[in-house]
């Protein structure tokens, strides 16, 4: 893979140019390809040099197709280019051809993969200096490998990988130390064949993995597909309840959930595969979860506040008040703020909750009324998150718990989820400082 670039024919085109593509250009160009020999293809972009794939390969024709993710390979335009002799690459495959020393690690499942690298980040950060964290969470890969061409960092000890399924389906000369998969449910089927179709090609991550490739024991259909697919020693499925594991007291770490306790569980045996420190550990049970999705943001005055912004759907709901329910301080309360914006949403899944003594139901925003009628859940109403917020501050008391998970959508007073957590944590922190 050392002079892959130096072999691919130009033109290039890039096809797709969001995170991924981006950067995959600025590699190229960093690499000495002619920025006059790449061209970038987006069918949604208005900048992009072409709009038309049958424009792009009529006129610009094309040696070499950098495919983003996003863009099925299935696509019939960029069949009939790989038939008539075009090289079909990737970004992630550019990357490769840059590295020396680095040691790769890759996680890949239908959900839990961004906390579970994410954990793993937290490790890899209590130890090593020069490592990088990224793919299709945060960073491209291309960009790590642009810095490296363009002498702006180290190489790193470690790379560790988050790979969704279309990564994994386009990554010629990717080789992991490691990995792990961590969840598989139907996902992705406007895409694949069928579901089997998209477990296969979750699976291909095996045949990059050196070692171990490690399985959740309460990854989904995962188990017992990985049975269908026949005894590897490469293949160790991994649980919380794990003897090895127990000396660890991985219960004691800051992320609230069963489902996080088995995330925590597949990182902290990836680590001890690797041999990395303990601190590494320790750091990983130290990590409060990715912004608005469960984010256990500490206490104040004995009041622990948790932010699930995030969740817009009731099984996340229910997901996040049980996790924060089960986590509860003896004689403790719980506040749950419940609403934002309708999407038809069936409220009366939450109907269970109503036999909790111990859950007081704050609605808000836009769809207050509906959830409420739908849900059948008692509790105070209010027309804001601020004035639901000034509510819980105003009644919540030590031990308590105001969870912040609200299953509506974020649009009736905010642009976003992200800012709507936001708000949520700047109020939060408003109260901490009125308590000093």
């Amino acid at each position: 893979m050392k002079d892959f670039i130096k072999s691919l024919k130009t033109p290039i085109a890039i096809v797709g140019m969001g995170k991924s593509g981006e950067a995959a250009k600025r590699l190229l160009i960093s690499s000495g390809v002619a920025a006059s020999s790449i061209k970038c293809f987006d069918g949604k972009l208005a900048t992009a040099d072409y709009n038309d794939p049958n424009k792009l390969m009529s006129e610009a024709q094309p040696k070499t197709l950098v495919v983003s993710p996003g863009v099925p390979l299935a696509s019939q335009w960029i069949q009939d280019a790989q038939k008539s002799g075009v090289k079909i690459t990737s970004e992630i495959s550019l990357s490769c051809s840059i590295l020396t020393s680095e040691k790769l690690m890759g996680v890949t499942g239908s959900v839990g993969k961004s906390t579970t690298v994410s954990l793993l980040q937290a490790g890899l950060e209590s130890f090593s200096k020069t490592g990088f964290v990224g793919g299709n969470l945060g960073t491209p890969f291309a960009e790590y490998a642009a810095d490296i061409v363009e002498g702006k960092r180290k190489p790193a000890d470690w790379v560790v990988l988050e790979l969704s399924s279309y990564q994994l389906e386009n990554c010629e000369g990717l080789e992991l130390e490691y990995s792990a998969i961590t969840f598989l449910t139907s996902n992705h089927l406007e895409r694949y064949d069928n579901l089997q179709h998209y477990y296969d090609t979750k699976w291909k991550i095996l045949d990059l993995t050196k070692h171990a490739m490690l399985l959740n024991n309460e990854g989904g259909d995962l188990v017992e597909y990985a049975q269908g697919k026949g005894h590897s020693q490469q293949v160790k499925v991994i649980s919380k309840k794990d003897t090895q594991l127990r000396s660890l007291q991985l219960d004691k770490a800051l992320l609230i959930g069963q489902h996080n306790q088995d995330n925590l569980a597949l990182a902290a045996t990836l680590a001890l595969e690797a041999g990395w420190p303990e601190s590494s550990i320790e750091a990983m049970k130290n990590f409060k979860g990715l912004a608005h999705r469960l984010e256990n943001m500490g206490t104040t005055k004995g009041i622990r506040f948790i932010n699930d912004s995030k969740a817009t759907a009731m099984d996340s709901v229910l997901i996040a008040s049980t996790a924060a329910h089960d986590t509860l301080v003896p004689g403790g309360k719980l506040f749950l703020l419940l609403g934002g914006r309708d999407k038809n949403l069936p409220w009366e899944q939450l109907k269970p909750l109503e036999g909790f003594t111990d859950i007081e139901f704050v609605f808000f925003g836009e769809c207050r009324e509906i959830a409420q009628r739908k849900s059948t859940l008692p509790g105070e109403s209010f027309a804001k998150l601020d004035e639901a917020l000034s509510y819980s501050f105003e009644n919540a008391k030590s031990a308590d718990t105001v969870l912040l998970s609200p299953g509506g959508t974020s649009l009736d007073e905010f642009k976003s989820f992200e800012d709507r957590g936001n708000f949520f944590k700047k109020k939060v922190e408003l109260f901490a400082e009125c308590q000093d």
